[in-house]
């Protein structure tokens, strides 16, 4: 039999629940690649419930909660497939997601990294929050994708049924070449969780490689189930990881006045927070910044000399969706 050529890796911490109702989909429409999940030293009984129930998946045994980053980075050391596909344990797959992915990879050696449609699981008319049709970022490392601005989240009316270079692939189902996983030494672990594939990418980018939007590969996300939306912990990794993507990415000129503009609109983030009522998320942004601070210089040396010039879609998502009323991507430019 010909061997796998993608292994289908999800990442699991006390996720039981969550590997009985999205698992068998995976299972079911995977026949092209190798399951395996990956467990942080989950305390619950995942792990025996897999072993019991689906003998053909193969388990990785992570020595601890390491969060997405090390997680990954430990887990998949231990996977030899050339293509892989890193999956949130709560997405439902659907028949035949993985042939248009492996069309792309077999055929474009420069394409090294991809990304499926992810529709929302609870409402599968729309576009879901964490990638939708692709993901770009603005000048000050603001990610968003075609289909999400900040909280406007489109419905799916085939508007971004094109295949199309993006340039950040979602985590919640990022497709990527293991040499280039390799090559790239993998997700910043200092990350913890949030936002690391976006600065994968964007190292990736300032290689001049591709990555690329796939619509007929579509999965169903559900978003917020390891850690929920309202999680004042998740305003801080997104608010501090989002900067030390920008530390470490931006080109050499404008960078700190970048940074400093960055910083300001994070403080009216910050003041925002607190007129909703929100103190615990104004605290989150502001333990962000104590963190950058204090993790300046390291951050810095782990800056190469590839920086591209020509990285953002536009100057500031901020001013585009608040002050100029362009909540959708096509009004961008």
């Amino acid at each position: 039999m010909k061997p796998k050529e993608i292994a289908v890796v999800i990442l699991n911490w006390n996720g039981k629940t969550l590997l009985e109702k999205f698992l068998p989909s995976v299972v079911r429409y995977s026949d092209l690649g190798k399951i395996y999940v990956a467990d942080n030293a989950s305390t619950d009984n995942s792990v025996s419930f897999l072993e019991e129930n689906y003998p053909n998946v193969e388990i990785i045994r992570n020595s601890g909660n390491f969060g997405y980053a090390k997680g990954y980075n430990e887990a998949l050391k231990q996977v030899n497939e050339p293509y892989l596909v890193l999956l949130n344990s709560d997405v439902e797959v659907t028949e035949n997601w993985l042939n248009p992915i492996l069309e792309i990879f077999d055929n474009e050696p420069q394409t090294v990294a991809l990304q499926p449609k992810i529709l929302d699981y609870k409402n599968k008319e729309y576009f879901e929050y964490a990638g939708a049709a692709g993901g770009f970022i603005d000048k000050y490392a603001f990610p968003f994708c075609r289909g999400r601005i900040f909280s406007t989240i489109e419905k799916d009316e085939n508007q971004y049924n094109e295949i199309s270079e993006i340039f950040w692939a979602s985590g919640a189902c990022l497709f990527i070449r293991k040499e280039t996983f390799d090559q790239f030494g993998g997700f910043d672990e200092d990350f913890f969780a949030h936002q690391e594939e976006v600065d994968l990418c964007w190292r990736i980018q300032n290689e001049n490689l591709k990555i690329k939007y796939v619509p007929d590969a579509v999965i169903f996300h559900v978003g917020g189930a390891t850690l929920k939306e309202g999680s004042p912990q998740k305003t801080f990794l997104n608010f501090r990881n989002s900067i030390y993507t920008l530390l470490k990415n931006h080109p050499k000129k404008g960078l700190f006045q970048a940074l400093f503009i960055r910083l300001s609109l994070d403080g009216i983030a910050g003041v925002y927070f607190l007129f909703q009522g929100k103190p615990k998320h104004t605290w989150a942004v502001v333990k962000s910044h104590f963190s950058v601070y204090a993790n300046l210089k390291k951050n810095l040396k782990k800056r190469t000399f590839n920086q591209k010039n020509n990285y953002f879609y536009t100057n500031s998502i901020v001013f585009d969706y608040y002050l100029k009323n362009k909540i959708r991507f096509p009004y961008l430019k």
